[in-house]
């Protein structure tokens, strides 16, 4: 049997929310199989609790937002992802602000709480959504036009192109293949982090958006290149962290994904749309499990509950 995984023990991290700056602690505890992934805001007179679904996800401006009723939780994206990238399908995340904490940007710190709490498989078996037919959607026309897919496929695969027309990212690569199983999502997308411009700043901060934000916690450019001393962490860092985005996005669904995933200048608003689609048309999908393990997909098999 693929089993289902959640962590062994309690773990707990404390930070600042990107666009908030509001100090806040983030526990994660572990869960029993069938929970899946909760968000639990425990500032609140009455904790309120906020189960993963597409529908669930209220605001996608900048990030992720999950909400219920007037309680939201922002910037989901990235713990999601590292979540995705460790197989963890039970999980407990509590909450004392509506943000998750940035900490350096990416889904390594991430990464690091959920490998430090210790990855422990369940008697359960692994429930997966099996993309059964092509599924698209596309916004915009011309300079404006993106898109994102999902395809039948025999494993997870991520497919992304990027198109900023900024000399910074143009001089990197704008497109990159992600495959779990054959490539390693801790060295090879965890640690993207996320990036934005000078030129943005003033905007964003009027619409109470990147508050907190830091070269201590993203890439920052101006007109010409990278503000950063320490320059990018790989020479395709960008279209990495789209990816690392998209991997945290799709798990909003609430199962891993079995499919290729293939996107053109997509973000949070259109994955959360993709998912919508796909979730819209019953024939384009089926709930799956393997109680033969070496029956499921190589790359699911090949994820360890041991450190990288």
């Amino acid at each position: 049997m693929l089993a289902q995984r959640t962590i062994q023990s309690v773990n707990r991290a404390v930070g600042v929310g990107l666009h908030s700056s509001e100090r806040v602690e983030l526990t994660l505890r572990p869960a029993p199989p069938d929970t899946g992934i909760v968000f639990t805001r425990t500032d609140l007179p009455e904790p309120v609790d906020i189960r993963l679904s597409p529908e669930a996800v209220v605001d996608t401006r900048m990030a992720t937002t999950l909400g219920r009723g007037d309680v939201k939780i922002h910037t989901v994206e990235h713990l999601l992802s590292a979540c995705s990238g460790l197989g963890i399908d039970n999980l407990y995340i509590d909450v004392t602000a509506e943000e998750i904490p940035i900490l350096d940007g990416s889904a390594s710190s991430f990464v690091y709480l959920l490998q430090s709490a210790g990855i422990a498989l369940q008697n359960a078996p692994k429930r997966f959504i099996r993309v059964r037919k092509p599924v698209e959607v596309r916004l915009g026309q011309g300079r404006d036009l993106k898109w994102a897919r999902l395809e039948p496929y025999d494993g997870f695969k991520l497919s992304f192109d990027i198109d900023f027309d900024h000399p910074a990212v143009d001089q990197t690569a704008q497109s990159t293949v992600f495959e779990l199983g054959r490539d390693s999502y801790v060295r090879d997308i965890a640690r993207a982090r996320t990036f934005g411009f000078v030129r943005d700043v003033e905007m964003l901060r009027s619409n109470g958006l990147a508050l907190g934000g830091s070269m201590e916690n993203a890439i920052v450019m101006d007109e010409y290149r990278v503000l950063n001393q320490e320059g990018l962490r790989f020479d395709d860092e960008f279209v990495k962290h789209k990816t690392l985005d998209a991997i945290g996005d799709l798990y909003v669904a609430g199962k891993p994904l079995i499919g290729a995933y293939s996107a053109f200048r997509s973000g949070h608003a259109v994955n959360n749309l993709l998912l919508r689609e796909l979730f819209a048309d019953q024939s384009a999908y089926d709930i799956v499990s393997f109680a033969d393990a070496q029956q499921a997909p190589a790359g699911f098999r090949a994820i360890p509950t041991f450190a990288f």
